[in-house]
């Protein structure tokens, strides 16, 4: 919900020239048709997932699957330590 709340407040107030997403939830639609299609702004979907929102897809400017490795490449290390001491990224991560 606050993704497209805050969606929908920066394209009415002009705050972005393209937005991009990355998500794979059809609950945005309504929010991404409104700012590509009454709003005139570009919206872009970035997928990790094999399977694509039809929905999603047909309704955004484009729509691209982030690769595994790069996906992979991203992530933060498995440990970290800061001031309080060394922690650790969930094991899902």
């Amino acid at each position: 919900m606050n993704l497209a709340a805050h969606l929908l407040r920066d394209a009415f107030l002009k705050n972005f020239e393209i937005a991009v997403l990355m998500t794979n939830d059809s609950d945005l639609a309504e929010p991404v048709r409104i700012v590509r299609y009454d709003l005139g702004l570009p919206v872009g979907i970035l997928n990790p997932h094999q399977a694509h929102s039809s929905v999603l897809k047909n309704l955004a400017t484009f729509s691209k699957r982030i690769r595994q490795g790069d996906l992979i490449a991203s992530q933060i290390p498995a440990m970290l330590a800061d001031s309080k001491g060394t922690f650790r990224k969930p094991a899902g991560w």
